[in-house]
């Protein structure tokens, strides 16, 4: 079985951002890049719904950009229930 890992919504917006002139947030998108080319299909990876509301707001093309990427990702409903 895979180990579960939670997505929350830094990580997905690092994922998902335009590229930064912060050295510092560069390389944190980098290196979220990175991982997820390489090491997502490792994990069972969930999201909370919180994530997909906040996934959802702000500027169309963002959001869409983000919403592609948690496509298909489970919500996990609350702490205390099992992924769906």
């Amino acid at each position: 079985m895979k180990q579960k890992i939670y997505l929350e919504t830094s990580f997905i917006s690092y994922l998902t951002a335009r590229p930064n002139r912060d050295l510092i947030i560069t390389a944190h998108q980098q290196i979220t890049r990175e991982w997820w080319e390489r090491r997502k299909d490792e994990f069972g990876l969930f999201i909370s719904q919180l994530v997909f509301d906040k996934s959802s707001q702000g500027d169309n093309n963002a959001v869409s950009e983000r919403l592609k990427i948690i496509k298909g990702i489970p919500i996990i409903r609350d702490s205390h229930s099992e992924v769906k």
